[in-house]
Formats: C-alpha cells, structure tokens, sequence
C-alpha cells in the first residue's frame, strides 16, 4: 500500500499571483489592503477542501537581502524590488492564518523557500514518502524523485519525472545544470550568452552534466547539431559563468532547524476567528475554515 504523499507549498508564488490582481481591492478592518491574503486563503482552502493532505507544510520567503546565494554572487535577484510594507503585512497575515490552522509554515534568513523544501523533500525521501511540490518555480522539479510529482497547483498538469523531462527535455537531477547554462532572467542567474533552455537540454543529453561538458568541451564541436563549433567556442569563453551559475541554480536540501513533523495539529480557534475578524470574513466563512 502507497503512503500518503507529503504536500510541500513554495507558499510566495501564490501569495504574489493575487496581490498583482488590483481591483477591486478588498481591506481590512482597519482598512489596509488584503487581496493578496484572500487570494492566497481561497487556494489554501480549495487545496485543503480538495486533496485533504494528512501532511502539509507551507515554505516562505523572507528577504531579498541576506541568502546563501548573496555570498556567492552579490547581484543574485537583484532586479527584484524589495515588497512594500502593506504586502509584507500580507505575508505576515498569510503564516498567522496558517498557524491559526494547525498547518506548519517557516522561513529561513539565510535559506530561500526553495531549500526548506528540498530540505523537507529529502527527509520525506529518506522514509519512502511520496512529495507533492507545489510549486510555479521551474528550479523546484529538480527535487522530484521517483515518486514524487511537482505541480502548479490549479494552473498546469502535474509532473512526474518523466513529465519534467518530457516538458524540459532533461530529467530532473539535470535541472540546476539545464538552468546554468541558459541563465535565469527571474535570478538574475547569469548563463552562456546565445544558448536558451532548448540548447541546453541538447548539450545535456549528450554530456549528462556541467561538470561532464567543462571535462569534455572538445568534444561539443563533434556533435551533430547546427552551430557545434560556435557552442564549443561559447563554453570555453564562458566556463567562468558556468561553474558559477550552477552554484546558484542547486537546492541546498541541509536547511538547519526547520520543523520535521509535518502533520496538521488543532486549530487556535480564538486566533482563527480573530483573523476572521480582521479580514471581515462573515461568520459563514468562519465556520467553513474551522470545518476544513
């Protein structure tokens, strides 16, 4: 009999999706803005009413400022702006709710979302539980093992590996290798000028890694592909880049002091109805959050 899969949330994304929808926006008692809190709750709620996970954990984001990252490579994300103060005051909505729920939410200072749950990933792994990783984030289907599956839940179909390779043209280790060579805009992961996604899943089935094709760069003007030589003169100018961006695009899975137990626990219903409360959510909407 198959265990239970473990959910795993990459909880930004669907936080960020319904802030950039603006109108009308929804406020607060105390009339702050918090349509980015109602968006992320009616996924919340339809992915608790839907899937009713037994084990569920919900991974945050903290700072653009301070990442392992960062001291690797100073201007990592930086063409990302930092969040206004009214959608920080979202997120925090957003974990207390959770909290109120019983449902296990953390972040890291040091550590992105993306490695608290290849952190939790490889746990589950570890005891032979399947992990759903709910994610929008490409970088993410790196961590999908055998039995795992990651989807963006309610937007695209699930991938199982043999969909991520199906869907990027190489499996799923080969991901932070696949992110390296081609850059990554939304990082600002810098990657070999003039090659794209599709050039590298070429250069990885043929050479299975980074580290294969750097040992081997000779060998990528002898491919059978329009360009060959052009590809080996851009990876014997840009090996420096490489070796760099594949230390930004792998998932650290040793994510200190992050919760192991994964399991729902009893609702705080004083706190759950008083951000009922604030949020203006009828008594209605109450109970269905305490039923869910």
């Amino acid at each position: 009999m198959p265990k239970n899969p473990v959910w795993l949330i990459d909880a930004s994304i669907y936080v960020f999706r319904p802030w950039f929808v603006r109108q009308p926006i929804p406020l607060d008692r105390d009339g702050n803005p918090v349509n980015a809190v109602l968006g992320f709750l009616r996924f919340v709620y339809n992915l608790l009413q839907t899937e009713q996970p037994q084990q569920i954990a919900f991974a945050f984001d903290t700072s653009l400022k301070t990442s392992i990252r960062k001291d690797i490579y100073p201007a990592y994300k930086a063409n990302r702006s930092p969040a206004p103060d009214e959608l920080k005051y979202q997120f925090q909505l957003c974990r207390d709710f959770l909290d109120a729920l019983g449902i296990v939410q953390t972040a890291s200072q040091h550590f992105e979302a993306d490695d608290v749950i290849g952190t939790w990933a490889k746990q589950q792994q570890a005891i032979g539980t399947p992990c759903m990783i709910i994610s929008g984030d490409k970088d993410l289907t790196q961590l999908v093992g055998e039995h795992d599956i990651w989807w963006d839940y309610g937007r695209r179909t699930p991938l199982p590996p043999g969909g991520v390779k199906k869907e990027f043209g190489v499996w799923p280790q080969q991901i932070p290798d696949q992110l390296a060579l081609a850059g990554d805009v939304a990082d600002n992961i810098p990657g070999i000028p003039g090659i794209g996604m599709a050039t590298a899943a070429k250069l990885l089935q043929k050479f299975n890694s980074v580290e294969v094709l750097l040992s081997r760069i000779p060998d990528i003007g002898l491919m059978k592909t329009r360009g060959a030589k052009r590809l080996q003169g851009l990876v014997e100018e840009h090996q420096a880049t490489l070796r760099l961006a594949r230390q930004l695009t792998s998932i650290h899975s040793e994510v200190p002091e992050v919760p192991i137990d994964l399991r729902r626990s009893e609702k705080d219903l004083p706190k759950l109805q008083a951000l009922c409360d604030t949020l203006q959510l009828t008594e209605q909407q109450f109970k269905l959050w305490v039923n869910v």
